[in-house]
């Protein structure tokens, strides 16, 4: 049985839909399974021993219809037996179509009859998710396939070999990061100018961090976003700059993850950094922006070990019949009213108890 799961778009999102993967990995060890994912994503996934193979889709091949159609008549070539479509746009759904696999699992649409032999219905977000929505959803794909429920895991994992364990190591030690005190990465900024906090209230949030005792923290963030990360530096206090080691980052994938798998927790913008951490089983503080739907993506809520802040926790009336184009549109005057003293005591409490 050869099973491929496509999941394209972000980090986050390829990361998320592993746990498809690894559950029919678990109950049905003898299956063959693929995933399809966006090249810049593909890190993720080294070292999960429930994927078999990894089918990069490059960009240039996206772009460029007689390279498409040449790559899903590859898919085609592989006889698939089952195609999980968890992405589910027009290039999915052709790559689905013509796959020739008898079972086709996807969400529903109202077209998606015509590509797909299982179309499922996302849980109403006004429900109250399980483990968040973005890992009930996923979950929900398997259910045509008739697994052990009691079985079910829905956590996402990352692996790190022992060679990438070995050499974060000596980069602490080469930068003197006290293995005594607490660790703590700052998802500095998010993936989009309209998912990043702030830059003066993420000052406020840092501040707040290095104001406990016995902790270094760490920045991540992008190369291209490293003038943004000196200014957040340079704004804050020269107590709090003396805790911060700048000069550490991932600068790809793999580092960040290695980097990652070494601190104690995690606090800062929504994103990929974030489901990274939590992949790695690391206790996440997670800041939203206002248009994001907090009961999508704030997975494994449970007040202790994950916790999120979004502005609808303290002002919901915002958000009473107004929809997500507006919310989006006004993002910047939303995050104002976000301040980082409306959740200081929620850091505190979670710097304290992990």
């Amino acid at each position: 049985m050869r099973i491929l799961v496509i999941q394209q778009k972000r980090i986050g999102d390829v990361l998320t839909s592993t746990i498809i993967c690894n559950n029919l990995k678990q109950q049905y060890p003898q299956y063959t399974i693929d995933y399809m994912c966006y090249t810049n994503s593909v890190d993720v996934l080294i070292g999960n021993p429930n994927i078999d193979n990894v089918i990069p889709l490059p960009h240039k091949i996206r772009k460029n219809y007689f390279a498409l159609f040449k790559f899903i008549f590859d898919i085609r070539a592989k006889k698939y037996d089952i195609v999980i479509d968890v992405y589910n746009k027009l290039e999915t759904n052709l790559i689905t179509m013509f796959s020739g696999s008898n079972i086709k699992i996807a969400y529903h649409k109202w077209y998606t009859t015509l590509f797909y032999t299982h179309n499922l219905k996302r849980f109403d977000n006004n429900l109250k998710p399980k483990n968040g929505f973005a890992i009930d959803n996923r979950l929900l794909l398997l259910e045509p396939l008739n697994l052990d429920s009691n079985k079910i895991d829905p956590h996402p994992r990352l692996f790190v070999n022992s060679k990438e364990r070995a050499a974060t190591v000596l980069l602490f030690e080469k930068h003197k990061i006290d293995s005594t005190k607490k660790t703590i990465m700052i998802s500095l900024l998010g993936s989009e100018k309209n998912k990043t906090y702030p830059l003066d209230y993420m000052v406020k949030v840092i501040e707040y961090i290095a104001s406990h005792k016995d902790v270094s923290i760490l920045f991540n963030y992008f190369e291209s976003q490293i003038e943004d990360a000196k200014s957040i530096y340079n704004s804050c206090s020269q107590e709090t700059q003396a805790k911060i080691h700048f000069d550490i980052f991932g600068k790809d994938l793999r580092s960040f993850i290695a980097i990652m798998d070494q601190c104690d927790l995690i606090i800062g913008n929504d994103g990929g950094a974030i489901n990274m951490a939590k992949a790695l089983n690391k206790p996440a503080f997670t800041i939203f922006s206002p248009f994001v739907e907090k009961n999508i993506w704030a997975t494994f809520e449970d007040g202790l070990k994950n916790i999120s802040v979004h502005l609808k926790d303290f002002r919901p009336e915002f958000f009473i019949n107004a929809n997500h184009s507006e919310i989006k549109k006004n993002h910047n005057s939303l995050y104002q009213l976000l301040t980082p003293e409306l959740f200081k005591d929620k850091i505190d409490f979670f710097i304290n108890n992990n």
